[in-house]
């Protein structure tokens, strides 16, 4: 079959400032903004050798900082890379992040044409397709209005129907999946799949490990830049939640993911469904219990306050949980207590999170536990009609409108 794209030792190299010491005179020209820094290599991607052949939906996972968003900005012409090449055949069309590939100050009606034009077609080409696109983006209403008077919700709606519809022959999608409503979440995915079927060759990064294994051919792996596995969706997606679940048994006893004083401890962590099922995967809207073990280390009496901390796994935090309860002053080491928060319905969205547990014991931080639990949020009912907002909104609120 014949290659849409050929990777082949492919690399990308930043320089990043670095000082060598922390002595005075460093610390002194550091508030100086002086630019005696040595420069460090960082290779954002490094010897990626792949080949997609056309028709292909090929899926590219990784966590935050692994290069993904460099790899399909290198094949959209983005950015150059420092070493190897990229063959593409055929016209591309790249629905990246919000805010590249329109003009701001143009009208939606303007920006179509002018994506129209950059992919080589003509006027005529355009406005045969312009009613189809418009129909599909459900921003009739709002057409004549400059994109940057859009919420993002409109303008990936709007990005979406230009690259579908101006019939590239290689599609880069970037996180667009995780906006918009469920619906046209859902129309998004049925379309890809025409798209598909038409011979197009589809490039899709997303944190919905569902879609991935729904949509795509065969999925690729990366951690820290370089290629770890290429293979069938579910095998490398669940290597990859495998990976990201063995680091939250290893923060318990890594101290590079711990600080405080030790006087408590966190001892362990599960998390279960309404069933008391132990759970890495919930619907949005289900409710979930969190069983936490902690042990005291100090003889003191004492009043503790424990924080659980709810991130996304870029960092985003979205909420916390805090409970307080008094400490006896039973021998140390031997006092081992147990907590339970029921949360009856979770409201987060679809996505992948991350918990921070914390606990202050007289007012002193005693037990930081960084990333001690990854879970992530898939389709629910959290609304009756099953429509999400887009991804990028982390909370979902309940609501009724009079």
């Amino acid at each position: 079959m014949k290659s849409a794209i050929d990777i082949t030792g492919l690399g990308k190299r930043y320089s990043i400032r670095s000082y060598e010491d922390y002595s005075l005179r460093t610390t002194l020209q550091q508030a100086l903004k002086l630019k005696f820094r040595k420069r460090v290599p960082f290779w954002a991607l490094r010897n990626i050798d792949i080949s997609i052949p056309e028709g292909e939906v090929f899926g590219i996972i990784g966590t935050n900082g692994s290069g993904k968003s460099t790899l399909l900005k290198i094949l959209s012409k983005i950015v150059l890379p420092t070493t190897g090449k990229v063959e593409l055949a055929g016209k591309v069309n790249s629905l990246l992040e919000v805010g590249t590939g329109f003009h701001p100050e143009l009208t939606g009606r303007e920006n179509i044409f002018l994506n129209g034009a950059i992919l080589g077609l003509k006027k005529s080409e355009i406005r045969s397709k312009f009613d189809r696109i418009v129909d599909f983006s459900e921003v009739e209403d709002f057409l004549d209005t400059p994109v940057k008077h859009f919420s993002s919700g409109m303008y990936v709606r709007l990005a979406f129907a230009v690259a579908v519809h101006l019939d590239p022959d290689i599609l880069i999608v970037d996180e667009v999946l995780s906006v918009g409503d469920l619906a046209f979440q859902r129309k998004c995915i049925k379309k890809m799949e025409e798209e598909v079927l038409q011979g197009r060759t589809v490039l899709l990064v997303t944190h919905n490990m569902q879609i991935v294994q729904r949509l795509c051919d065969r999925v690729m792996l990366l951690h820290r830049g370089e290629c770890m596995e290429v293979g069938k969706p579910k095998l490398v997606v669940d290597r990859y939640l495998q990976n990201i679940h063995s680091k939250v048994d290893a923060t318990m006893e890594d101290p590079d993911h711990r600080r405080g004083s030790g006087t408590m401890r966190f001892v362990s962590i599960q998390v279960m469904n309404h069933d008391g099922l132990p759970v890495k995967v919930l619907p949005a809207g289900s409710g979930m219990n969190i069983r936490l073990g902690h042990k005291k280390f100090s003889k003191n009496t004492g009043y503790a306050v424990m924080h659980l901390i709810f991130k996304t796994m870029e960092g985003q935090l979205v909420s916390a949980l805090i409970y307080s309860f008094q400490e006896s002053s039973r021998e140390s080491n031997t006092t081992a207590g147990e907590t339970q928060c029921h949360v009856p319905r979770l409201p987060f969205n679809v996505g992948l999170y991350t918990l921070d547990l914390e606990i202050y014991f007289n007012d002193q931080l005693a037990d930081l536990v960084s990333d001690a639990y990854h879970f992530e949020i898939i389709p629910g009912a959290f609304y009756h009609d099953g429509n999400l907002p887009g991804g990028q909104f982390p909370i979902l609120i309940d609501f009724t409108w009079q």
